[in-house]
């Protein structure tokens, strides 16, 4: 007999004891406490959804879990920190759309999105719309082009950084109406609402959640959601495809994701805690309240999503040639 087979028995062993320690480790997770990074600056859709999750999600894992702003960069400083962290579940990222986008418009990432990342749901999905300060006189798309055709100057559009649904959604918006904008780029929905408040911008497709305050209280005028369906939150405003835009169809999805390597059982606890606290009647009316709309899907149905819009939103990026060094 070989003398350096293995024993069958000390295998089974082995993988028994794996096993077990695998449940153990799931067992006692969370004994410290959760940190959540949310890449954006507090104000956001990414920080409100952050924030009424973990409201929740503390009770749910007997553990704190705290929310940590790391904006920068399009949202990829904070997705970079999260990337390098221990996968051990104690460090979580909010990730969003904008991180599949950002796989084609950085030329270097530290970190590959699809494979730096462990999936654990979809928090909402949040819908864009197109806003406008409400002084101004234009009622609709079709006096937004029209003035734009018409202006001296470009009219210009913030968005919540270079390479963000926002910008895309901007170039989109530019190309299918033939018009041509100024893009605006800043760090976050907060600073870019102020300015748009302000009227250093003449517009802005944010998500609903920052917006909708002052589009109820007569401060901003809402034209059109750039979604293939109305938003319930503001079922008056008309989408960008009933404005003759067809075939528009834009929106932001928000989720938790892990660091590559976080054992599955972690993972698979942490998903059931979340989905538990989505698919909640109190939560559900939170999201109505600021324009989102609950998920709460598995690992591998967010993986699938982030797969489909990393190639999606590639020709997108190619074609409004937004590249970021």
């Amino acid at each position: 007999m070989d003398s350096k087979a293995i024993d069958p028995r000390k295998a089974l062993t082995a993988i028994a004891l794996g096993l077990t320690t695998a449940f153990a480790c799931a067992q006692e997770f969370p004994s410290k406490p959760v940190t959540l990074v949310v890449p954006f600056p507090p104000g956001g859709s990414s920080d409100v959804l952050a924030r009424a999750l973990t409201e929740k999600l503390s009770a749910g894992l007997g553990q704190p879990v705290i929310v940590e702003s790391r904006p920068g960069a399009g949202a990829t400083l904070g997705a970079a920190y999260v990337a390098t962290a221990k996968p051990d579940g104690y460090t979580l990222l909010m990730g969003a759309v904008h991180h599949a986008i950002a796989t084609s418009v950085y030329k270097k990432l530290p970190y590959d999105f699809e494979k730096s990342f462990a999936p654990v749901t979809t928090v909402a999905l949040v819908p864009n719309v197109l806003v406008i300060n409400a002084k101004s006189p234009v009622t609709d798309v079709k006096g937004l082009v029209a003035e734009a055709k018409t202006a001296k100057d470009k009219l210009a559009f913030g968005s919540n950084g270079n390479g963000t649904l926002q910008h895309l959604v901007g170039t989109q918006f530019a190309a299918m109406t033939g018009i041509e904008l100024l893009h605006v780029p800043y760090k976050g929905s907060a600073p870019l609402t102020t300015d748009l408040l302000g009227g250093q911008v003449a517009m802005s497709f944010d998500t609903i959640t920052p917006v909708v305050p002052f589009i109820k209280s007569g401060k901003l005028r809402a034209l059109a959601v750039t979604t293939a369906k109305r938003s319930s939150t503001l079922p008056d405003v008309p989408t960008l495809e009933e404005s003759g835009l067809k075939g528009f169809d834009q929106g932001t999805w928000f989720g938790i994701l892990a660091p590559a390597g976080t054992p599955r059982d972690v993972v698979a606890k942490l998903n059931a805690e979340m989905v538990k606290i989505i698919q909640s009647p109190d939560f559900q009316k939170r999201m109505a309240d600021i324009g989102a709309e609950p998920v709460g899907n598995s690992p591998a149905q967010m993986a699938e999503q982030i797969k489909a819009d990393t190639s999606k939103y590639a020709k997108l990026v190619k074609d409004a040639n937004v590249v970021i060094d």
